[in-house]
């Protein structure tokens, strides 16, 4: 470890050249010497200083992937939730000591401004931070990767809780983010939608061409990603819909503004925002065409790299890997196939070879309804060619399928890529990836057994699991920093890079003076986030109080309600016993509803009005506080989860493909209380059953309930507590009515409680109550805290990555 440190150190920038590169950049944009310059100017003056580092090593990188014509992987994923990239950068490259000291000198806190980065608005959820923890592992371990995404204008928008209502603001994020983006207008494309279609047979050979069709323009911006000690820099590259007609003089000379505006815009909507609403065609019709228009125009970036290398698409296999994150980029393999048929003049057996031998394809969920489909007609209408080409691979797999199976015509349509007027693309992505995984141990089995039990029965070959993982050098080392200095004093820096060896700090598990520290620590880290919390909502939280977090996209299955459901039980209890030994905790949830979803929009106000009736007692609230953090981002989670006791991770099981905001919590010393779904299961096996405390149904038990006749009312009517708790439901929390929950746990249309909260409410309050007894003996609780810290090696993405590179996409590092 110390030798590949000091080998890194002769390659990095002294800090007198790190000064006079910061005074560069303050003359140049800003004509101004240091001590004239705002934190404004010193903050874009220090990003622009570090992106030129990267765009350095990122040089040397390049030409080592040329001169070594390493086989790459190309990872295309319709978010990427990298969050601030300064501090990472920073750490990343070895320089933060250098940066500091001279900032400091100048009389500026590199803290504030770290602080001052926005979060880029290019994701959501846990589908885009975990993209984004692949580039940074791909990258520390030195994988020659390209990430493809869009360059969102907006993001998917930012939260205000307005008396507890979610109200959607523009997350405008590029006024203080974009300046690490790397505009690349020679490395644009065009992009085709509509037309109609022609095909020609001469000498028997079909030629295919496009009329009447709609060209738009994808211009890329790169953003350099570094690796930690690493001589790696990897690209993400993000495109930006532009118009291709020129602007129309005429009708703006003629007063017609606002339709000459237009006639360039409608191409530009493309890139406009994260995940439209999609609850109108138009909305469908939007995502649709940012989907092809992701994945084209990363095809075509791909192909001319791969030409200018080699001259050829016939080693195209052997060079690249394509891997398609859920089913958002699906469409490049007909795109692949139209390209390699259509303007290279493949045949189809050797197109189809190529494309299933490049594609592999990652499910990230079993939840019907986020197995993507589209409506055929609108297919059609907007990617004519490509849906010819779905079509006939979904021709010749059904004829495949036919021979396999004769006669089954259930197996095969529901096998079938286009089928009762819907394109199916979890099946096309399964028909043409040479492997598919899950994300979990639990994740993967379950996509064998239900989800895609006919293609595993028939293709096993394909299927396999990846377990999610973690950047932990973010999470822990840089989110973390006092609980990594303890770490290296126990254990060494080699963790940093091997997160394997986390496992040694479990030898201090008795060592008083390490619980001792862990457990100031874990106190200062509380006292940070309610100093942050208060600074942006004016509300004071209580540091010595249980630290109980939820904070994950708000989703039934999630389950959300059953923690309210706990604190209403709580609240109960205490109105009828003040003096009931009800430990003081502070409640915290945090995460977005969808706009459209108007049910997890009342699950957020219920929160907030259990909350608020709890704030306004004076009796119960000097032991429970909930609070709900607005537009809870990446920079939030950064200072949380360090300072969080317990992890909720209380999903039904069965229906969280994994979670890695579990792993975060764990890797910080929080306890996890959660359901056997998901990482949850590994995350048992890595800690002991002692250090995690598990409650609940098992998968397989709620297939069965279900078989026999799921009934929430049998249970709200057998447990006096659950049914004080459900009927608070029946009136109204702070003013307002919540009638419509009541009914959806006991008198719900078609199915109530769909997602069993009342199920296992009893086996959740019971283990929660042993938590609380566990938690009242601190060193106790601080020695479990030190085995989840110890136990969460494994759950790193760079073990993630290597599985994915030798097992899956078959590439090597470049050294």
């Amino acid at each position: 470890m110390a030798k590949n440190t000091a080998k890194q150190a002769t390659d990095k920038k002294t800090k007198e050249e790190i000064r006079k590169s910061l005074m560069s950049k303050l003359s140049r944009y800003y004509g101004i010497a240091y001590d004239e310059a705002t934190y404004d100017q010193i903050y874009r003056a220090t990003l622009l200083s570090v992106k030129d580092i990267l765009a350095e090593k990122r040089a040397v990188y390049r030409d080592k992937i040329k001169k070594q014509q390493a086989k790459r992987v190309y990872y295309l994923c319709m978010e990427f939730l990298i969050g601030p990239s300064l501090r990472n950068n920073l750490m990343n490259i070895g320089v933060m000591k250098e940066y500091t000291e001279i900032l400091k000198e100048w009389g500026f806190d590199i803290n504030k401004l770290c602080d001052m980065e926005p979060n880029p608005g290019l994701g959501n959820g846990g589908l885009g931070r975990l993209a984004a923890c692949f580039m940074d592992s791909l990258t520390t371990l030195e994988y020659p990767a390209t990430g493809f995404s869009i360059c969102y204008e907006y993001g998917l928008f930012k939260q205000k809780i307005i008396d507890g209502n979610q109200v959607e603001l523009p997350d405008n994020w590029m006024g203080g983010a974009d300046s690490w983006l790397v505009l690349r207008p020679d490395k644009a494309f065009d992009i085709t939608l509509g037309g109609d279609i022609n095909e020609t047979w001469e000498n028997g050979k079909c030629t295919v061409t496009c009329e009447n069709f709609r060209t738009v323009r994808a211009v890329p911006y790169d953003i350099m990603i570094s690796g930690a000690d690493s001589k790696a820099v990897n690209v993400l590259r993000l495109w930006k819909a532009v118009d291709t007609t020129n602007f129309n003089m005429s009708l703006f000379s003629q007063g017609e503004y606002i339709k000459a505006i237009e006639e360039t815009s409608n191409a530009e909507v493309i890139s406009k925002v994260l995940y439209p609403s999609d609850d109108h065609d138009e909305g469908k019709l939007l995502r649709l065409t940012q989907q092809y228009f992701l994945v084209s125009a990363s095809l075509q970036s791909i192909i001319r790299d791969h030409l200018a290398a080699y001259g050829t698409l016939n080693n195209f296999a052997e060079k690249v890997a394509i891997h398609i994150n859920d089913t958002h980029p699906a469409l490049v393999i007909p795109e692949l196939m139209r390209v390699l048929l259509d303007v290279y003049s493949y045949s189809w057996d050797d197109a189809w070879n190529i494309v299933t031998k490049v594609v592999s394809y990652t499910n990230h969920t079993v939840l019907p309804e986020a197995l993507e489909t589209w409506n055929e007609n609108l297919f059609k209408l907007q990617l004519p060619r490509i849906h010819m080409i779905v079509c006939e691979i979904n021709r010749r797999l059904c004829e495949n399928l036919w021979n396999m199976y004769p006669g089954d015509w259930d197996r095969i349509s529901n096998m079938a890529v286009v089928a009762y007027n819907q394109i199916r693309m979890a099946n096309l992505s399964v028909a043409a990836s040479h492997t598919v995984n899950g994300v979990s141990a639990l994740h993967s089995e379950i996509l064998k057994q239900t989800v895609f039990h006919d293609y595993y029965k028939a293709m096993p070959e394909k299927f396999t699991n990846v377990t999610n993982g973690i950047a932990h050098r973010r999470w822990l080392c840089y989110s973390n920093p006092q609980l990594a200095k303890l770490l290296d004093d126990c254990i060494g820096t080699g963790y940093r890079k091997d997160s394997l060896q986390l496992s040694e700090f479990l030898k201090y598990r008795d060592d008083a003076s390490v619980i001792a520290e862990l457990r100031r620590i874990k106190h200062e880290n509380k006292e940070r986030f309610a100093e942050k919390y208060f600074e942006q909502s004016g509300v004071r939280l209580d540091t010595h109080s249980v630290f109980d977090v939820q904070v994950k996209r708000m989703h039934e299955y999630k389950r959300q309600l059953l923690n309210v459901l706990k604190i209403i039980t709580l609240y109960n209890i205490l109105k009828a016993n003040p003096n009931a030994p009800v430990t003081p905790t502070t409640f915290i949830f945090g995460g977005k509803a969808a706009p459209g979803y108007y049910l997890a929009k009342d699950i957020i106000r219920l929160i907030w009005s259990v909350g608020k009736e709890i704030e306004n007692d004076p009796v119960v609230s000097k032991i429970l506080k909930v609070v709900y953090v607005e537009d809870y981002n990446v920079s939030t989670a950064e200072i949380l989860m360090p300072a969080s006791d317990i992890s909720e991770q209380i999903s039904l099981a069965g229906k969280e493909a994994s979670g890695t905001g579990c792993m975060k919590f764990m890797i910080n010393g929080a306890l996890t209380l959660g359901t056997l779904d998901g990482a949850n299961v590994e995350m048992k096996e890595a800690v002991g059953d002692e250090n995690i405390f598990i409650f609940g149904l098992t998968a397989n038990e709620v297939d069965e309930i279900w078989k026999q006749g799921y009934r929430s009312i049998d249970y709200y009517m057998t447990n006096d507590d659950l049914r004080d708790a459900v009927n608070r439901l029946n009136g109204s929390f702070a003013g307002n009515d919540f009638t419509p929950l009541f009914n959806y746990f006991v008198h719900g249309h078609g199915i109530s409680d769909p997602y069993m909260c009342l199920a296992d409410y009893e086996s959740y309050i019971n283990t929660y109550k042993t938590v609380m007894g566990e938690y009242k003996d601190r060193d106790e609780w601080t020695k479990k805290s030190l085995s989840n810290i110890a136990g969460a090696g494994f759950f790193s993405s760079d073990r993630s990555i290597h599985e994915y590179a030798r097992n899956i996409w078959h590439i090597s590092e470049i050294k």
